[in-house]
């Protein structure tokens, strides 16, 4: 068992988990989490806990923020916000196909990385002097690619919910058409995409559970019989775990599939429908 507790930098942005260490902050204090640039501030949205899980090699909490360390986190954030607004202005000066997606600020090397996204290759060699020249540091470009810009812009995604790549995902598994398919869901972008535009990161998560089901459960137009009668699936449900059958008489009914699994009914037959509730445990003891 260990200790985590949960820290972003940003409002309602990624979390970084943090090993408390002998520190105890409640939700909202204001921390300092070690980076490869030093300490940096950071507000705890996750108070300290226990966990079962054995974590380790997890960064360690350097403690409460100071004064100073405020004071230098909202100095680095106007630092930014300049350089973004300048930024943007230099674009379009240039006439450059570009959108500024994020600005990071390194004060302890005076090095600025503005994060961009564009259609195609740009040549911003022009740009970079301009923009070393107004804001008076080292400037660095980069192009990220649709999945990174949702990453960093943030949202809200088809559930309601933050983008979980803004939120917990660390890397972008692939997701596939075919994920959609075995989900029975539609297959249209509007339906199945993100914020990104690309398809969606949950469609990985319940993946597994559907393949595993529609190994165990009966094929779409399998002849099946249910308690109500011999009839053809025409429909699976598997968060239910049913199955939706035609009836040949006519009309539909809706049973659970192990009711029509081919196994179950081997079984029963061979040893009798019995279950728990029928089970005398009295007469077993009697014995």
């Amino acid at each position: 068992m260990g200790m985590v507790m949960a820290v972003s930098f940003t409002r309602y942005g990624r979390l970084y988990y943090l090993d408390p260490g002998p520190h105890s902050p409640k939700v909202g204090d204001k921390v300092l989490v070690p980076t490869d640039a030093g300490p940096e501030v950071a507000e705890c949205v996750w108070a300290p806990q226990w966990v079962s899980e054995d974590i380790e090699g997890l960064p360690v909490c350097a403690g409460p923020a100071t004064d100073e360390h405020l004071a230098r986190d909202e100095a680095n954030r106007r630092r930014r916000a300049e350089g973004r607004s300048i930024a943007k202005r230099l674009i379009r000066k240039h006439g450059l196909p570009m959108k500024v997606i994020g600005v990071d600020y390194l004060d302890a090397d005076n090095v600025f990385k503005i994060y961009f996204s564009a259609p195609h290759r740009v040549d911003f060699r022009a740009l970079v002097r301009d923009l070393a020249r107004n804001i008076r540091a080292r400037v660095e470009l980069r192009q990220v690619g649709p999945r990174d810009e949702a990453r960093l812009q943030g949202g809200i995604g088809p559930c309601g919910r933050d983008l979980c790549c803004a939120t917990f995902l660390k890397d972008f598994e692939p997701v596939s058409v075919r994920m959609a398919k075995e989900q029975d869901l539609p297959v249209n972008p509007l339906r199945i995409a993100g914020a990104c535009g690309r398809l969606m990161c949950c469609l990985k998560y319940e993946h597994p559970l559907y393949v595993q089901a529609h190994q165990r459960m009966p094929r779409l137009g399998e002849r099946v019989d249910t308690p109500e009668g011999p009839g053809q699936v025409v429909g699976r449900n598997v968060p239910s775990d049913t199955v939706t059958v035609r009836l040949n008489g006519g009309g539909r009914c809706s049973c659970p599939s192990a009711s029509v699994c081919s196994p179950r009914r081997q079984h029963d037959a061979a040893y009798g429908n019995t279950s728990y509730g029928n089970t005398s445990y009295g007469d077993a003891s009697a014995d």
